[in-house]
């Protein structure tokens, strides 16, 4: 609902600045997240069982294909964790890979629900709009963490001498 009456080349460029910020809060509030609200075990964060292991978003998201041009925000935040390439693969490193992994999905999902402020100030139909851009600027982040994170799960369990697990706790079949 239009409560605001902007001038449309006003609303536009306001459009235009309000994601960035509405970006870079999201990235800064999880950054400041403290660790143990990231942890792979709560239930935002575990593996599910359709998931299958991450084989479902290669499925149906062919994600090996596309997943390396996305850019890595840690590049543009200070104090981001970068996870381009995972070079520290001890018990310890993984984890924080994992963790980071967490923070990057929430970063991605908190960015998504700002879309409906730009209804304040732009014509009704366009709130969809900016719902169609959130998800496409975002929902490719976040299926790309769901890829990823199984796949970490089972190196971390497999160095710590568990047998890897699905989501439910039974064990895996890897070969």
């Amino acid at each position: 609902m239009q409560l605001i009456e902007l001038p449309p080349l006003w609303a536009a460029l306001l459009c235009v600045a309000l994601w960035p910020v509405f970006q870079v809060a999201a990235a800064v509030f999880c950054l400041r997240l403290p660790d143990r609200y990231l942890s792979v075990s709560l239930p935002l964060f575990r593996p599910h069982r359709w998931e299958q292991g991450g084989a479902f978003y290669e499925k149906v998201f062919r994600v090996r294909r596309w997943k390396r041009f996305l850019p890595d925000g840690a590049a543009v935040m200070r104090g981001g964790y970068r996870k381009k390439h995972l070079t520290d693969r001890t018990p310890a490193g993984l984890q924080q890979f994992l963790t980071e992994s967490c923070r990057a999905e929430l970063t991605h999902l908190l960015a998504i629900f700002p879309f409906w402020v730009f209804g304040l100030f732009t014509p009704p139909g366009t709130i969809w709009i900016m719902l169609c851009y959130a998800l496409v600027v975002n929902l490719p982040c976040m299926i790309t963490q769901r890829y990823n994170r199984p796949r970490f799960l089972r190196m971390l369990q497999r160095q710590q001498g568990q047998t890897p697990t699905t989501a439910e706790g039974k064990a895996a079949h890897t070969e």
